[in-house]
Formats: structure tokens, C-alpha cells, sequence
């Protein structure tokens, strides 16, 4: 196959680097010549949770975002810590967040919410079944942990009170699946 619109990268030099992301700048040039300069972000591969219980209700957090200032409904989910197994962290996420311990992760999809700037992996799961252990570990991320139905789930991605790729693109797969009875 041609390859006959890859960009080629000349070099990248580190602008910030921290636990969470590194800030660059890659010197890029398009298969017709023009040469410029692109801001990269690269940040750690993440895994979320949707997990959904037998009446097909989907466990969401409801939180602030600062960098937008708006309260949303999200997935619980994290950062893969080095070494970590993808679906180790997206069960210690949900742990952490919720206070809910899923089971049985499977593997739902895998997808990057920025692909042409960013390098942000993003794994996302599901459970089919939780179980209560207490109160959220982590008081820092949600203001409001609750059972919504995916018919409910998919008017707040209508409305734009669920904004994150991952949330809306779990929501939207789970619809979809619900659908054709695959849940």
C-alpha cells in the first residue's frame, strides 16, 4: 500500500515534561514540502470502566472540570501506572472513585481522543456487575457517584452533560449494543 500522504518528522524537542504529560514540539514536513512546526502532548496510556448492572444501568461520577469550568458525568477511570496491567487499574479506579468494586472486566475498546495532536491511549472496559464495598477512597474526584439508565445516559451526552470521549463513546457503544440485545 502507498503511502503517499505520510508526514515526515524531522525531530521533536521536549517543551515540559511531568508524570502526567510531556509538552513538545515536532519539526514536521507534508508529503508536498512544506515544512512546519506541531505541538505534541504524550501523555501515560489510561483505562475506564463502564460497568452496568442486570437492570442495564450505567455507574457514572458526576464531577467538575476546571479546565472548562463545567460539572459533567464520567466513567470512573485513571492513569496506567508503569507496569500496571490496563484492567488492573481500570478495577482500582472504580474502586477509588466509587466505592464500587466491578467485576469480570472485559475489554471493550481502545481509542485516542486527540489524534492529531496527542498520544493519549485511552482502554476502555466493561462490567456487568459490581459490588459495594463503601464510601470512594479518592474525596477528590466526585461530587455525585449513582446507577443512571442508558436511555438516561445517552439524553445527558444529548444535552452536553457528558462530554469526555470516553464516557460518550462507551455511552453510545452500550446503546448500541443494548439495540441489537448484545447486552
Amino acid at each position: 500500500m502507498a503511502e503517499l500522504t505520510r508526514w515526515t518528522i524531522h525531530g521533536e524537542r521536549v517543551v515540559d515534561d511531568t508524570r502526567r504529560a510531556r509538552l513538545s514540539i515536532a519539526s514536521v514536513e507534508l508529503p508536498d514540502g512544506i515544512r512546519f512546526e506541531q505541538y505534541v502532548i504524550r501523555a501515560p496510556r489510561s483505562a475506564m470502566v463502564a460497568v452496568v448492572d442486570n437492570r442495564q444501568h450505567l455507574l457514572l461520577m458526576r464531577r467538575h472540570r476546571f479546565v472548562f469550568d463545567r460539572w459533567v458525568w464520567e466513567l470512573p477511570g485513571g492513569y496506567i501506572d508503569d507496569q500496571e496491567e490496563p484492567a488492573v487499574c481500570a478495577v482500582r479506579e472504580v474502586e477509588e472513585e466509587t466505592g464500587w468494586r466491578p467485576s469480570g472486566v472485559e475489554p471493550l475498546l481502545t481509542f485516542q481522543p486527540w489524534v492529531g495532536a496527542a498520544d493519549a491511549e485511552n482502554i476502555l472496559f466493561l462490567s456487568r456487575s459490581a459490588e459495594h464495598i463503601g464510601a470512594p477512597t479518592d474525596v477528590n474526584e466526585a461530587e455525585e457517584v449513582t446507577w443512571i439508565p442508558l436511555s438516561e445516559a445517552r439524553e445527558l451526552v444529548n444535552r452536553g452533560e457528558i462530554v469526555g470521549a470516553g464516557t460518550v463513546i462507551a455511552v453510545l457503544e452500550l446503546v448500541a449494543r443494548q439495540a441489537r440485545g448484545e447486552l
